[in-house]
């Protein structure tokens, strides 16, 4: 036999896709398991023509699950970001629509039972620490994907799945403000560094020359944009302490610009090579959570709600994405936990195959 078949299952989470696995299905040591999904998701050409992957970002990512090691948590959730056009894969960051997923793929690998007519998973992500309760439609016991719940950048409707993320600031760098301050400036462009659910640089689109509503084709093809953000993102990872972050996709970067269709505030999210065609559940809280700390680049942007809870609409570039911020601002804006509305559906499942070498002997 020259391959081995890997058990998954392919699912949509949120506006991401990938193959879920059972984290025992694949190898223990970091670098025999970059190969495996490398293989898997055909890693190093432009549309993944030798594996699953879409040949965009948001469909080239990967959720491994194992029951918990904390006592907290259901089941632990680790996440891969694979490179489309390159052989690289990404082990630092977290992804909050795949997420989505984690708890219907935690069922359908047996390692959860449903509880009822609603099941709580409570999940923790292994790559930064978060902790996040995930509440899935189970009605008389069974799993249930079809509803009518709509998300911008996916096509139908779907049972709803709640998340809600608690621990996650400073969950990658230990700090709110990774740089100590509310506002830095790089290579002539102000922005603020914030770590919440994912660590971002987040700028003021008119201060690229931008509007800020720009699509994302007007976006990817502006080179020189692509040029100048990358070298502030570089400058801002390592003021954040993150060191050389030139082949890592975080920290993410963000554009903000006034609303303009109802929302609280327009944004614009980067992967960060690429322009993401919506938005990332863990880069919309962090963007809220500028958005609600007086001092950022946002100020003058929205007008701020002075207590919290507050919902949080996120003009993107497919639509909008609620996230329903718990904070309180007496000493300073702290942030209690943000919740969000996501789907998932099951696409596929069954074996996925790599070339048995890859795999070496696992």
């Amino acid at each position: 036999m020259t391959q081995t078949g890997i058990p998954f299952i392919f699912m949509r989470g949120g506006t991401s896709r990938g193959p879920y696995f059972n984290r025992a299905d694949l190898p223990g040591d970091r670098e025999t398991l970059a190969e495996v999904l490398m293989a898997a998701i055909g890693a190093g050409h432009a549309i993944n023509i030798d594996g699953i992957g879409g040949g965009v970002a948001v469909t080239t990512k990967v959720a491994m699950l194992s029951p918990s090691e904390d006592n907290w948590a259901d089941v632990d959730y680790f996440f891969a970001q694979v490179s489309v056009a390159d052989r690289l894969v990404d082990f630092k960051p977290t992804c909050g629509n795949i997420l989505a997923g984690v708890g219907p793929a935690a069922i359908e690998m047996g390692l959860i039972t449903p509880t009822g007519d609603e099941t709580e998973v409570k999940i923790r992500a292994v790559n930064t620490g978060a902790r996040v309760v995930a509440r899935v439609q189970t009605p008389g016991g069974v799993l249930r994907y079809d509803g009518d719940t709509e998300i911008a950048g996916v096509p139908g409707a779907a049972a709803p799945i709640s998340l809600s993320f608690m621990g996650v600031v400073g969950s990658s760098t230990g700090a709110f403000l990774p740089t100590g301050h509310l506002r830095d400036t790089f290579d002539g462009i102000e922005v603020t560094c914030m770590d919440v659910a994912m660590p971002m640089v987040i700028a003021r689109a008119g201060d690229f020359g931008l509007t800020g509503y720009e699509t994302v084709e007007e976006l990817d093809a502006n080179r020189d944009f692509f040029a100048r953000m990358e070298a502030v993102r570089l400058k801002a990872g390592a003021a954040m302490g993150m060191g050389d972050v030139s082949q890592s996709v975080t920290p993410k970067f963000g554009l903000l610009a006034p609303a303009r269709e109802g929302g609280t505030i327009c944004t614009r999210y980067f992967m960060p090579w690429t322009t993401h065609p919506s938005m990332a559940v863990t880069g919309s809280q962090c963007l809220a959570s500028c958005a609600l700390t007086p001092g950022t680049v946002a100020d003058g942007l929205l007008e701020r709600p002075i207590k919290g809870p507050a919902n949080v609409v996120l003009e993107h570039a497919s639509g909008t994405i609620e996230v329903l911020v718990d904070f309180d601002l007496t000493d300073r804006f702290t942030l209690n936990s943000a919740g969000l509305l996501r789907t998932a559906r099951k696409l596929a499942d069954g074996h996925l195959y790599v070339p048995a070498s890859v795999m070496k002997g696992h």
